[in-house]
C-alpha cells in the first residue's frame, strides 16, 4: 500500500474541496459535490460556497433555496446543513439511526413518558400542509402534553420525522423563529426507501478522501461502517497512513503534489472540511484543534494558522485574525489580500479594518 503522508493528504483534501483554487461550476453543483454544507447559522454556507466558487453571490444559494433544489435540515451528526434536494431524499433515511440516537442523548429525559412514536405523530398532523415557525409548533405540542417543555418538544420533531426549514430561514442574515415543514409536500417527493450506505461513502471519499472508517463516521454520525467498506474494497484504492492506518479513496481521485500552492483561505464557521475527519491532523495538530471550534479558522499554506472573527456595526467592519504563530511577510500580504476580499462580500459599503494578533491575547 502506497504511504501518504500529511502534507499529501492536506492537498488532496483541499483538492477534493475546492479550495486549492476557487471554481466555475454553479453552485447548486458544488453543494452537491461536498455532500451539503454545515449551517448552523445562515450565513456560514454562503462563506463556503465563496470561498470555493469564482465570482459567488448570495443571490446564488437564495435562488437554490426558493426554488427548492437545496434544502436546509437537521442531518449529520444531527447537526443543520444545507443539503441539494435529490440528496436529501435518500440521505435523510439514511442517517434515521443518527436522529433517533440525538434524540435519545438530548430530549428523552426531558420528555420521560411520552411515547416518540405518539409524538411523532401529533407533529405531523400538525404540520401537515402547512409551514408552522417551531415556537408555534411546540406550543401546540405542548397542549397535547401539558407541564412538559415546548421546547425539548418542538427541537425533538426534527430528529424523528424528515423536517425542512424553508425559506426565508437559512438566508443571508436572517434570523428569527425557525419554520418547520414536512419534507415529502415541501419537495412533492417521497424518501427513499433502501437507501445503501456503501454509496454515502463513495460521495464521502469524493469529497473528502482520502480517509479511514473512523473518518467516515467522524462526519455522518453513522456507525458500523467497518463492513460497508470492506464490502467496497474492491473498488477502491488502498493506502498506509503515517500511523500505519488504512486510509480508502477512489481509484481516479486526484492527488495533487505535496508541494502544489494553497491559498490563504478563511474558512466558514463550523465548515465540513474542519469537522470531517476523526484525525484532524490534515489540516491542524492536536493543539490547535483544542481551539477549533465556535470560531471560524485561517488557513495558511493548506493549514490551520489561526481563528477569526468578523465584527459590523457603525459603518465599520474589523475582522480580527487571531494566530496561532507569526507570519512571513509574504504569508501577511497574502492573508491580507484574502481578507481584503472577505469584507468586500460580507461587508460591503462598511469601513474595513484588519487586526492580526496572537492566539493569547
Amino acid at each position: 500500500m502506497t504511504p501518504l503522508g500529511r502534507r499529501a493528504l492536506n492537498r488532496a483534501t483541499l483538492e477534493r474541496q475546492l479550495l486549492l483554487r476557487r471554481t466555475d461550476r454553479s453552485a447548486s453543483e458544488v453543494v452537491a459535490h461536498l455532500v451539503g454544507l454545515q449551517g448552523q447559522d445562515p450565513d456560514p454556507p454562503y462563506l463556503g460556497l465563496w470561498n470555493r466558487i469564482t465570482g459567488f453571490t448570495v443571490e446564488d444559494l437564495a435562488r437554490l433555496l426558493y426554488g427548492r433544489r437545496v434544502v436546509r435540515a437537521t442531518l449529520f451528526r444531527g447537526t443543520q446543513h444545507l443539503l441539494a434536494a435529490d440528496d436529501y431524499l435518500w440521505i435523510r433515511p439514511l442517517l434515521q439511526p443518527v436522529q433517533e440516537r440525538v434524540w435519545r442523548g438530548h430530549f428523552q429525559r426531558a420528555l420521560a413518558g411520552i411515547d416518540p412514536v405518539d409524538l411523532a405523530a401529533a407533529a405531523r398532523e400538525l404540520l401537515d400542509g402547512r409551514v408552522v415557525p417551531r415556537p408555534e409548533l411546540g406550543r401546540a405540542l405542548a397542549e397535547r402534553w401539558p407541564g412538559r417543555d415546548p421546547v425539548a418538544l418542538a427541537r425533538s420533531v426534527q430528529h424523528l420525522l424528515p423536517i425542512l426549514h424553508p425559506p426565508p430561514d437559512g438566508l443571508w442574515r436572517r434570523h428569527g423563529p425557525t419554520p418547520f415543514t414536512l419534507a415529502e409536500q415541501w419537495l412533492g417527493r417521497p424518501l427513499a426507501d433502501r437507501p445503501a450506505p456503501g454509496d454515502l461513502v463513495l460521495r464521502y471519499l469524493a469529497a473528502f478522501g482520502p480517509a479511514t472508517v473512523a473518518d467516515v463516521q467522524a462526519w455522518s454520525g453513522l456507525t458500523r461502517l467497518r463492513e460497508v467498506v470492506e464490502e467496497l474494497r474492491p473498488r477502491l484504492r488502498v493506502f498506509r497512513g503515517e500511523d500505519g492506518r488504512e486510509l480508502f479513496d477512489l481509484p481516479d481521485a486526484p492527488l495533487p503534489d505535496p508541494d502544489t500552492a494553497a491559498p490563504a483561505r478563511f474558512l466558514a464557521l463550523l465548515d465540513n472540511v474542519v469537522l470531517a475527519h476523526a484525525d484532524r491532523s490534515r489540516l491542524m495538530t492536536d493543539e490547535q484543534r483544542a481551539h477549533v471550534g465556535w470560531e471560524p479558522v485561517l488557513l495558511v499554506d493548506g493549514f490551520v494558522r489561526g481563528l477569526w472573527h468578523l465584527r459590523r456595526g457603525r459603518g465599520e467592519a474589523v475582522l480580527t485574525v487571531r494566530l496561532f504563530a507569526p507570519l512571513s511577510a509574504a504569508q501577511r500580504a497574502e492573508v491580507a489580500e484574502e481578507a481584503a476580499a472577505l469584507l468586500r462580500f460580507a461587508a460591503e459599503g462598511d469601513r474595513h479594518d484588519l487586526r492580526l494578533r496572537p492566539v493569547q491575547e
